[in-house]
C-alpha cells in the first residue's frame, strides 16, 4: 500500500523532467538542416573542376547572416572539400539548401600548383558597414596530413559587389607553428577605424587587427591558456582530449567609442574580461604591466566548457555554446558570473549536438549551428541521418523565464557590474535559477529518473 501510494508521485516527478526538457528546446527552431552537404553545381564541367571532391569531407562550422545571405564555412579538415566558405540565399524555401562558394567558384580552386585565394577559414563577421571579414588559417587536411599552405591571413570583402577590398597576411611573429586562428570578433563603431579581434586558441594569443592603420599587434596573457584540469571532453558518448586556449569572444558596447571583451579558451569552464580600451592600444596591450588589466569572472562549472559566444547589443545579454551538455546558455554581465547567475536557453541531446557557431542578426535573432563535429573527427557519421543543423529563434524570448530575463534586473552599461558584490544577488533570482538549473547536473539527473522508472515499473 505505502509503495502504491507514492507511485503518482514518482509520475509526477517524471513529467514534470520531460515539461522542463520541452522548455528549455522549444525556444529556437531548426529553420535548415543537412544529412550530407552539396553544392549548386552550375555545370557538369564544374563539377570536374574539382575532381578531389568528396561529400562526406565538407562538414559545416562557422556561420554568419546577413540580410539577404546565410554563410556557411566548411574548413579543408579533409581534402574532398570543395569551398571554406559558402552561403546560400535567405528566401531558399529548401529545408537542406546547396551552398555557393564564396565569393565565387574560381576562389576556392587549386590550379597550375597555386593555392586559392580563400584556403581554410573556420569563422568570419560580416559587420555593419557592408564589409565581410574571413578569417582564413592557410591550413589543410587537418585531421590526415596536415599542411601549412600558406600563412594565416585576414581577407575583408564588399558585400555589396563581393569584391575583395584587402588582404593582411599576419606578420611572422604574431604567430607560432601552433598557431591556429580559429575565432574573430569585430569592433565596428566607426567604419573607418574598426577593430578586428583574431583569436589564436594554438598559440595561444590575440592578434588585433586595425583597419585605419592596417597593422596588427600581439596581445598575450596567461587567461589565454587553456586549464589542464579542462582538456577532458565528452560529447554524446565520445571522449577525447583538447588542448585549446583562447577562443570564444563576446564585445559589449561601454557606450564611450570602446567594448568589454568577455573571452574564454575552449579548453576551460573560466570566463574573463578585457577593455578593448586597453587591446587597441599597441603600446599598453603588448605591455607586461597590463596584467591586472584582465579579470577573471567566474566559472560555468562541471563540464562547462565553452566554444563560442556572442553579446545580444539588444538585451545585454550574453549567449555561449556549452560543447560537452549540447547547450546554449546565457549571462546577463550586470550579474556576478557563477552557476546561480547562468542559464540554459536550449538544450537537446539530439539536434545540438556539439553547438559551432553562434550569431545574433541585426533583428534580435539567434543563430546557432550544431555539427556534430566530434563524430566526424573520431567516428562516423551517420550519411542518412540529419547531422548539421541551423537554428533560429528570437534573443529576447529566448531568455525569457530564466535569470537572463530583461524582467529579472536592469542592464548596467558599467563593465565592471560584472564584479559586483555577491550580497547584491537578489534573492528571487537564485531560487528562479536553483529551481531551472537541472541541466548542470543533466548527468545525475538522467541517473534519478532511470532509479524512478525501475522502481515504478517494480511496484505496479
Amino acid at each position: 500500500m505505502q509503495a502504491k501510494s507514492i507511485i503518482p508521485f514518482f509520475y509526477v516527478l517524471l513529467q514534470c523532467h520531460f515539461w522542463m526538457m520541452v522548455i528549455a528546446s522549444d525556444k529556437l527552431d531548426v529553420v535548415y538542416q543537412w544529412k550530407q552537404l552539396e553544392y549548386e553545381w552550375p555545370s557538369n564541367d564544374t563539377e570536374l573542376l574539382f575532381p578531389g571532391y568528396k561529400q562526406e569531407d565538407n562538414l559545416p562550422l562557422g556561420l554568419e547572416i546577413t540580410s539577404t545571405r546565410i554563410f556557411v564555412t566548411v574548413p579543408r579538415w579533409r581534402r574532398g572539400v570543395v569551398a571554406s566558405l559558402n552561403y546560400f540565399y535567405r528566401n531558399d524555401t529548401r529545408r537542406s539548401p546547396n551552398l555557393i562558394p564564396y565569393p565565387s567558384w574560381e576562389a576556392h580552386q587549386y590550379e597550375a600548383g597555386s593555392v586559392p585565394e580563400i584556403i581554410s577559414t573556420f569563422r568570419i563577421r560580416a559587420d555593419r558597414c557592408e564589409r565581410l571579414w574571413v578569417l582564413d588559417t592557410g591550413f589543410t587536411d587537418i585531421l590526415d596530413s596536415p599542411e601549412q599552405q600558406a600563412p594565416p591571413a585576414l581577407l575583408i570583402y564588399d558585400l555589396r559587389d563581393d569584391r575583395l577590398l584587402r588582404k593582411f597576411v599576419i606578420p611572422e611573429d604574431q604567430r607560432t607553428p601552433d598557431s591556429l586562428f580559429a575565432n574573430i570578433a569585430v569592433e565596428d563603431y566607426s567604419c573607418e577605424d574598426t577593430f578586428a579581434y583574431l583569436a589564436d586558441l594554438g598559440g595561444p594569443g590575440l592578434v588585433v587587427y586595425s583597419w585605419k592603420s592596417e597593422k596588427s599587434w600581439l596581445v598575450k596573457h596567461h587567461f589565454f591558456q587553456p586549464d589542464p584540469q579542462a582538456e577532458e571532453f565528452n560529447v554524446s558518448g565520445i571522449s577525447f582530449q583538447w588542448t585549446d586556449g583562447l577562443f570564444g569572444m563576446g564585445l559589449a558596447s561601454t557606450n564611450d567609442g570602446y567594448s568589454m571583451m568577455y573571452f574564454h579558451p575552449l579548453s576551460s569552464t573560466m570566463e574573463y574580461s578585457v577593455s578593448t580600451k586597453l587591446l587597441r592600444d599597441p603600446e599598453r596591450a603588448t605591455s607586461l604591466d597590463n596584467f591586472h588589466e584582465f579579470h577573471a569572472l567566474g566559472s560555468r562549472g562541471h563540464n562547462g566548457q565553452s566554444s563560442v559566444s556572442f553579446l545580444d547589443p539588444n538585451t545585454g545579454v550574453l549567449f555561449y555554446a556549452l560543447a560537452s551538455l549540447n547547450a546554449i546558455a546565457c549571462w546577463k554581465p550586470r550579474n556576478m558570473f557563477k552557476i546561480e547567475q547562468q542559464d540554459f536557453i536550449y538544450v537537446d541531446n539530439v539536434t545540438m549536438v556539439f553547438p559551432n557557431d553562434l550569431k545574433i542578426d541585426r533583428n534580435g535573432n539567434i543563430w546557432i549551428l550544431s555539427d556534430r563535429l566530434p563524430a566526424f573527427m573520431y567516428s562516423r557519421l551517420d550519411p542518412e541521418d540529419y547531422n548539421f543543423r541551423i537554428f533560429m529563434g528570437s534573443a529576447k524570448k529566448a531568455i525569457k523565464g530564466t535569470v537572463c530575463s530583461m524582467n529579472s534586473s536592469s542592464i548596467s552599461n558599467n563593465p565592471y557590474d560584472s564584479m559586483i558584490e555577491e550580497n547584491n544577488v537578489h534573492p528571487k533570482r537564485l531560487k528562479t535559477v536553483q529551481n531551472s538549473g537541472y541541466v548542470y547536473n543533466s548527468g545525475l539527473i538522467s541517473i534519478l529518473i532511470t532509479v524512478i522508472t525501475l522502481f515504478v515499473r517494480t511496484f505496479i
